[in-house]
């Protein structure tokens, strides 16, 4: 067969203007960012026997990191701090791709 006969393979690999424009196509979609101070499991007769006032203890320990979630898959952990007395986050982990990837699987 001749060279002809066989069309030319261009590199299929997305050049990083290609990426970054495909990037902007989803830049606006909107996200559920969630942060977790910690988890309990209650029994329904001790819920209903809250009130206010009443103390739910969590799984986390006072100083551990907070869990920030998109979607319930965790992408980052923090700290809590206080902006213009409102509480914000500061990230000092963010999950690994392979974590990620990880807990895509877990539910």
């Amino acid at each position: 067969m001749s060279e002809q006969n066989h069309p030319v393979m261009e590199d299929a690999t997305p050049s990083v203007n290609e990426d970054l424009s495909n990037l902007d196509r989803i830049m606006d979609v909107p996200l559920v960012v969630s942060v977790e101070l910690g988890r309990t499991s209650v029994q329904i007769g001790d819920l209903l026997q809250l009130a206010q006032g009443s103390i739910v203890e969590l799984t986390k320990l006072a100083g551990e990191p907070l869990d920030v979630l998109v979607h319930g898959k965790l992408v980052a952990r923090g700290e809590a701090v206080v902006i213009n007395d409102q509480f914000g986050v500061r990230l000092t982990d963010i999950v690994s791709h392979s974590e990620r990837i990880e807990s895509l699987g877990a539910d």
